[in-house]
């Protein structure tokens, strides 16, 4: 039996499920202020959600997480297409009294970004990110 060449790349990773305490207000985060729509609903413990390229599944968690317990997640990130868009979306979030992680900071690498928590404290990274981001 031949050894199998890698097939073509990924189109990325585009699809994030999160086990969350708090379904409601986490659908609200994403949704309401981030500005996600809701793509399905099947039953009452799960939303899938969507920016129109990607798709974040929320799941009632079966059982309690514990708040800043050790996870294998170390954040989840937004694509942001602007530098200045980077400060809008902070001064926003931080109006809208999302707790904020770190201020917005430029990078080496001519990115911007800045973290804050949703509502089951996991990590979120607002980004804009040359390779990626469409503008400037």
């Amino acid at each position: 039996m031949s050894k199998l060449e890698r097939p073509v790349a990924t189109a990325g990773m585009r699809h994030l499920a999160l086990n969350v305490n708090k379904l409601e207000s986490s659908v609200d985060f994403y949704t309401r202020l981030l500005g996600m729509t809701i793509e399905w609903q099947p039953d009452k413990d799960n939303y899938y959600l969507t920016s129109g390229n990607d798709n974040l599944a929320l799941h009632r968690a079966a059982n309690n997480i514990e708040a800043g317990s050790a996870q294998s997640l170390d954040h989840l990130g937004f694509i942001i297409d602007s530098r200045q868009d980077v400060v809008n979306w902070f001064e926003f979030l931080k109006q809208e009294g999302v707790e904020m992680l770190t201020a917005v900071k430029d990078h080496r690498d001519g990115a911007r970004s800045f973290y804050c928590k949703d509502p089951d404290e996991n990590a979120v990274q607002i980004i804009y990110h040359p390779p990626l981001s469409a503008g400037v």
